[in-house]
Formats: structure tokens, sequence, C-alpha cells
């Protein structure tokens, strides 16, 4: 029969270099069977087993997280007893940072900051050498071809042109040629790869360690390996999930993350670590086939090409290039604002996932989330210890109350008069006409006096002449009341003595003091729409007692004389 059982976990210390949190306990934690299935290896070596469910936080800003627990006590269902484990298992769980991991596509590489270059010339010709053009001269691939869109564009002089220019005196034209030109795109310095941004995966490891004496179990746990059992079948974790899903992880679908270019063009093996010049920019801003002016990616075509070429602005075709972004975010981090492009300012813990590789992208999660883990451990091996006190009831007191129509309180002040923090249970036993009140449980250190108190709740209302006996220290006291029926507000007055027994016991259930105590009530009041003084119950002391048995032997001696002379 599986036995549900309390576990108590006490934090004995935690790892200073991480961020310190607190592990809660989701629910009461069950002494189980252990059952058997087909598959041998995803069975724990046990015939009882403690399941333990519990929540890990993330460290903050979804940082590392570090706990160090024992289990100290099991509260068995079936006895209800506390136990204290004679060997506790130490628990110990590391939560590494969560990440956001996203799949990467290559696209092309770009250049960071395409240029155009001018000559003037007087011989400007598409053909012409470097002995003329200079830098615009046609350029040749490694076997010697010619790049298609790489020959100069001549325009001619003047002061509205591209590069505005003075045409000379007819003389100079007339011996040396007309003035004019040469104007080229080439694309010097850095290169970047440009990458398709794809499906993300959320990531995070969870290691888990439970030391109980020599033994040290060990399990890892994550997303993607959410089952594991040790290699001595002692633990088996389960990761359930997270109890709120992430909102805050950024979707970067729509936008491209250039990274600067390590090697040879093409695609990479490597993204290399200068992180501080990745960026994102959105897709819109690209053209992958370099024929649109003023993106990301312009080619040879589209500045040869462009309408208007001489009449246009120098540098036309060729803004909004990944330096402008890049010079963009470093005026803004000058004045202390955020980049808008960059990666570094923007998200923490880049590419600083597990197991990184080389081709890899990844930010880390910053909101803080509860991961529900639930440990089985074997418990074959469990063994507890008892810690008793003797304790003692010092007193007991009930207050008279009207029956029925209000509940009276029992304060009962208690003490533990040994030398150990131990519990205890309380009970409150009454005689009939008191509906039956729950045991009370509480602990109690060395020497400390504490009060409870509990609620007390008569079944009758009802008054006639009573003989109500309460034993206390072992003297018998009858009380007789009677009831009042000569007005027309009719006061029902009952006192009934109850017998009452207040039992402490130690943490084993055995009785350790008990207590007597007697009290009273009063009826509840019947009125019958006539509003008079109040009734003042009559006194219950010793003398009120012995009035009353005197005024009995007086009205029976009385009828006994009277009997004997006659008069009735």
């Amino acid at each position: 029969m599986a036995l549900r059982s309390a576990i108590t976990l006490i934090i004995i210390f935690i790892l200073s270099s991480f961020h310190v949190v607190g592990i809660q306990i989701i629910s009461k934690s069950k002494l189980e069977k252990c059952e058997k299935n087909s598959n041998s290896e995803d069975n724990l070596n046990c015939t009882t087993k403690i399941v333990l469910n519990m929540a890990v936080p993330s460290g903050s800003s979804g940082g590392e997280a570090s706990i160090v627990a024992e289990l100290v006590e099991v509260e068995e269902n079936s006895s209800r007893k506390m136990q204290t484990l004679r060997i506790p298992p130490v628990i110990t769980v590391n939560k590494t940072s969560a990440y956001a991991l996203y799949q990467l596509t290559y696209i092309r590489d770009v250049p960071y900051k395409p240029e155009e270059y001018y000559v003037k010339t007087r011989k400007c010709e598409p053909d012409a050498g470097a002995n003329v053009v200079k830098i615009c001269e046609r350029l040749r691939d490694e076997e010697g071809h010619i790049i298609e869109y790489t020959q100069p564009i001549c325009c001619p002089c003047g002061p509205q042109r591209r590069m505005p220019s003075s045409c000379g005196n007819f003389f100079d034209k007339l011996t040396k040629g007309k003035a004019n030109t040469a104007h080229c795109v080439r694309f010097p310095g850095d290169w970047f790869h440009v990458f398709g941004i794809g499906r993300r995966t959320l990531g995070f490891s969870v290691r888990i360690q439970v030391k109980s004496g020599t033994k040290v179990s060990e399990v890892f746990v994550g997303p993607e390996n959410r089952t594991v059992i040790s290699d001595d079948k002692f633990l088996r974790v389960n990761l359930i999930g997270d109890f709120v899903g992430y909102t805050n992880i950024p979707s970067f679908e729509d936008f491209y993350l250039v990274v600067p270019r390590q090697g040879s063009p093409g695609q990479p093996q490597d993204l290399g670590r200068n992180i501080s010049m990745w960026m994102l920019l959105e897709r819109v801003r690209f053209t992958l086939d370099g024929i649109e002016c003023n993106k990301i990616g312009v080619s040879y075509e589209a500045f040869n090409q462009q309408p208007n070429f001489c009449s246009s602005p120098f540098w036309t075709c060729l803004h909004n290039q990944l330096w402008n972004f890049r010079e963009a975010d470093l005026n803004r981090i000058s004045r202390n604002q955020v980049p808008l492009y960059g990666l570094e300012g923007r998200f923490e813990r880049i590419n600083q996932h597990p197991s990184a590789g080389s081709y890899s992208f990844s930010i880390g999660i910053t909101e803080v989330l509860s991961t529900n883990l639930v440990l089985e451990l074997s418990a074959n091996d469990v063994e507890y210890v008892y810690q008793r006190s003797p304790g003692k009831i010092i007193s007991v007191s009930v207050p008279t109350f009207e029956a029925l129509t209000q509940f009276g309180v029992a304060t009962i002040t208690t003490k533990n008069t040994g030398e150990v923090e131990a519990s205890y249970s309380l009970t409150f036993n009454c005689s009939k006409d008191i509906t039956l009140m729950e045991e009370q449980f509480l602990i109690m250190k060395p020497n400390e006096v504490t009060t409870q108190s509990c609620k007390i709740y008569p079944s009758t209302d009802q008054a006639s002449k009573y003989f109500c006996a309460g034993k206390v220290e072992a003297l018998d006291l009858y009380v007789i009341y009677s009831e009042d029926k000569e007005h027309i507000n009719i006061y029902c007055v009952l006192f009934l003595g109850f017998l009452d027994e207040v039992v402490l016991k130690d943490s084993d259930y055995n009785e350790v003091d008990r207590a007597e105590c007697q009290f009273a009530t009063t009826a509840t009041v019947l009125d019958n729409d006539t509003h008079g003084m109040p009734f003042q119950p009559p006194e219950a002391s010793i003398n009120s007692f012995f009035d009353s048995i005197e005024s009995i032997w007086n009205k029976i001696w009385r009828s006994l004389t009277e009997f004997i002379t006659g008069k009735t």
C-alpha cells in the first residue's frame, strides 16, 4: 500500500559562485512502491521510493542557480508520525542559464563598406588601362577573365556633374583633349557573412546530485533529455517543464545575422568570437541578387546601370550599407544609449550556451521561471530516528458561554519540560452533548510554553433539573439547578458540569500528561417579545451548592413533620 509522506527540505549552504535562489516544494511527496515495467533500463533498483516534486527557479535575469538541501523528515499518512531520517540524503541542484538557440542558414557574403572612386582624366574609355583610369581599370578574376560591370563609367567635366570639375581652357582641350572623370565602385576592406535565422529552441541544463551516506548518484536533464535515470538505478529525474511559458523570447525570422568574415569567401566553418561586430538587420535592407541600389549587398551591376549616372550625386546607390548602421550604433553608445542593430548591449550571454560550437547563435533568456522536477529516490535503506521529550499541561480554562447560539473557547497552556525540541499531539475530550473536537499537533522547543485554543460547540439548549458531576482531584461535586416559569419571559438556565480531559502526547504518541477541567453553559434565552432586565445566572460557588442541599433537606423535614402531626 502506498504511503503518503511530506518531505521537509532544509537549506544547508549555497555555492557562492552562483546566484542564490530558493527551492520550492510543489506538493506533498509520496513514499510509494516501486513498479517494474518491461524496459528494465527505466526501473529503479528499489521496492519503495520517495517521490519529491519541486520547482527550481532560474537565477537573476535567467542566470545560473545552485542549491544544496537536506531531506530530513518524512510524515507517513498511515500513522501520521513525523519521522526523522537517520542519514538525510543531500540533494544538490545546479541549473544553468536559460538560452534560446537559433538555426542559421548561410545566404551570401556582402562588403562592409562599398566605396565609389573617381579619376580625373582626359582620355576616359571603358577599356582604358590603369595608366589612364588608374583604380577604375577593369577587374579580372583568377583565371584572367574580365569581371562584368567593373569597367569605369566616364562622365564629362562641368559644375553640374557627378563630381564637379573644371573643363580647362581652349588650348588645353586642343592639345591634351577634353577633360572628364572616370567613376567606379570597389569593395575594399572587410566583408561579412549573411545568415538567415530559422527556428529557435529553448535550452538549459539541470544537474541533480543525491548523496546518501557514501553513495552518490547524479543525472543531467534538459528540454532535449527530459527523463534520466542514474547509472546505479538509485535516482530518476523527470523534467516536467516550466510553470509559465516564456513570453519575451525574440523571433528573428524577419532578420539577417551578419558577422565578420574570418577567412575565405563562401560558407564559413567558424563564425569567430568578434561578437561586438555582429548585427541583426531587417531582411528588407538587403539585396540578395545585388541589383538594387542603396541596399546591403549592392553589386557592380547595380552601380553601373543606375539611371542618370553622371548627373546624380557622388556616392549615389551606395547608401544604407553595413558601416552606416555600425556608425549609428557607435554614436548611440557614446551617448549611453542602447544600440539598435548590434547584439552587444541589447542581449545577454550571446553564444555562451553549453557546448557552444563555432557555428551557432544563441542569446540568454532573462525571464526568471521555475522548472518543475520530479525526483524519485530509492527508499530501500531509509532509517528513522525519534526525538522525544516530556511535556506538561500547565492550565486549562473555559469561560462560561451561551449554549447553541455561541461557541466556547477552551484555552490550554502546555510546556516542553525536556531538553530537546519535539512534536506533540493535544486532545481535548468532553462528555456527551459536546461536539467531538479534532486532535491538535504542535512542536515545542526545550522549556517553551505555548497556548492552544479550540472551539466548543454544545448540542443542547434545554433546561430542567440536572444533576451534574465533575471529577476534580477525586472530589465528587453535585449541583442542582431549576428553571423559573413564573414570568412571561421564560429564562431556561442550565449549568452543566462536563468532565473534560486534556491529554498531551509525545512524538511517539505516548501520553505524557493529562488534565481535567469543569465548565458551564447558559441556555439559549427564549424571548416572548417582552424585554426586561437581563438574566443573571445564579452563582455556582460551593456555598450555593450547600444552600441547595439545605433547602432540599428543610423541605423534606417540613413535609415529614406535617405528615406525622397530621397537617397533611
